[in-house]
């Protein structure tokens, strides 16, 4: 049996050992080669990291590249892809051919998750009616949304590279459909820093049952310091996990032990010098403040009646319209990018909670309810001037009815699409009533002024007083952007 030695003598015995030059030899020396290499490579510390070095707060306010439209995001995210054809799309063409064979033109080199053989056509299952000033046209799914239509750019010629979720997801949210990369919000919070202390400058929402396909790793800080990566909030419970002291523990105790913890993370920087230390220092002391300013901007019952009916929200319960009040009451607190994902828009009709006609109608109602409030909410209090909502999911649907595993489904659905989808944005020096970009006549092809996912992403960026060619992130022996190595601004959608 081996000797046992005291937690004192070992913690000793482990520092005498990193200190020696046989301990070096023995564990280090497959190490040694991948050294040399990142420094000739650059895979050395970088630019960013250095500065991360002189302050402990990374999330101080920073200054953009150029005056900004826009101060602070809230994205709405329909996990699952909502359909086009049923909701923004008007293709009376469509439904013409509605039951028909789809024509071998649509399908011939194309890749579909599970369409097999010959489809059938599948007509609009929507009535759409001109809406607003502008006459911008939207299905009766969205009757509240109908009433801000002049506030809202809608593109409709949206494309992706994906036809799964998660990586169109990732690929969205990211700019790139593999994992390891930043999500929006982090690029937005560490290149802009947080209005607010005492909160996370990027801040996390989910309703619908399930977070969305890809993961957490559509809200993740990828390569970037971990102080960037999106804090998952509750309306349900305690708002953080874990943000609470651990019963027996009051406040004053739970302040000597994070301040125990940092002098032994300091010690542990200046000893090792990783970056990612003082990170993890400013998240101790940014969980502690949260303990004060997280249960008070997450408490919506003292909002007034009116604004829950408005709304429709339930406090207590998780929602999506309770995370639309919270997103409103979180920007008015100086968080920077609210991300809300709402799961469950994935209409293949292989269930009748899963079909266009039944299913859809259901899952749109609370959304559409919340989704304008929050519009019309932020305009009335003055926020919406400088505050971009977007809203949208990963990708479109097919025109054709989806017959998974090559039959004929009692419930009518449709296949994933990548070619068309909608977004809108309303806010942070967007032009309302604008209808941007056309489809062809059956909402196929995009045919007029096509925006590719990073075009979005650089559109937002440049709202937000970021040039996307410019704002970059070194890391792995080069600079990385969200745009990747493309995307362009679409600025007729600015007002």
């Amino acid at each position: 049996m081996s000797k046992r030695i005291s937690l004192a003598d070992e913690q000793r015995y482990r520092y005498l050992q990193s200190k020696t030059r046989r301990h070096f030899l023995k564990q280090c020396t497959t190490g040694l080669g991948a050294l040399a290499l990142g420094g000739m490579v650059g895979c050395q510390k970088s630019g960013e990291e250095q500065a991360l070095e002189s302050q402990v707060d990374s999330l101080l306010r920073q200054v953009p590249h150029f005056a900004p439209k826009a101060k602070r995001i809230i994205y709405l995210h329909m996990a699952g892809a909502p359909s086009q054809l049923e909701l923004f799309d008007y293709k009376p063409e469509l439904a013409k051919l509605d039951g028909k064979d789809c024509p071998q033109s649509l399908l011939e080199g194309k890749k579909f998750a599970f369409i097999q053989g010959v489809p059938k056509m599948l007509g609009p299952q929507a009535v759409f009616r001109p809406r607003g000033e502008s006459g911008m046209m939207v299905s009766d799914n969205l009757p509240h949304f109908s009433t801000i239509v002049d506030d809202v750019a809608l593109i409709k010629t949206m494309h992706t590279d994906e036809f799964n979720h998660a990586p169109a997801q990732l690929l969205l949210q990211t700019g790139s459909p593999r994992l390891g990369r930043p999500s929006m919000g982090s690029w937005v919070t560490y290149g802009l820093g947080s209005e607010n202390e005492d909160l996370p400058g990027f801040m996390v929402l989910v309703s619908g049952g399930n977070t969305p396909d890809a993961g957490k790793s559509v809200w993740g800080s990828g390569f970037l310091p971990s102080v960037y990566q999106g804090v998952q909030c509750r309306s349900e419970g305690d708002p953080v996990l874990y943000v609470s002291n651990p019963s027996g523990m009051d406040g004053s105790l739970r302040k000597q032990t994070i301040d125990a913890i940092n002098r032994i993370n300091e010690k542990e920087h200046q000893e090792f010098g990783d970056p990612e230390t003082l990170t993890r220092i400013s998240q101790y002391e940014m969980a502690y403040r949260m303990q004060t300013s997280v249960p008070d901007v997450m408490d919506i019952e003292d909002e007034p009646a009116y604004i829950h009916e408005m709304y429709g929200t339930e406090p207590g319960k998780t929602s999506f319209a309770n995370n639309c009040l919270l997103a409103r009451r979180l920007v008015e607190k100086g968080v920077r990018f609210v991300q809300l994902f709402d799961w469950g828009w994935d209409m293949h009709g292989v269930a009748e909670r899963e079909s266009l006609d039944e299913g859809l109608p259901i899952k749109c109602k609370p959304v559409d309810q919340a989704m304008t409030a929050l519009v019309k909410d932020l305009k009335q209090r003055g926020l919406l001037d400088e505050t971009l909502v977007v809203w949208g999911g990963e990708f479109g649907r097919t025109p054709m009815q989806e017959n998974r595993g090559g039959m004929e489904w009692p419930f009518k659905g449709r296949d994933h699409h990548t070619e068309a989808f909608p977004i809108w944005m309303a806010g942070g020096g967007v032009k309302g009533g604008l209808t941007y970009g056309e489809t062809d006549e059956i909402g196929y092809y995009g045919i007029k002024d096509k925006v590719h996912v990073h075009d979005l992403q650089a559109s937002i960026l440049h709202l937000m007083g970021m040039d996307h060619e410019k704002f970059t992130y070194f890391a792995q022996g080069r600079d990385f952007r969200l745009t990747d190595v493309s995307g362009k601004v679409i600025h007729k959608l600015f007002a």
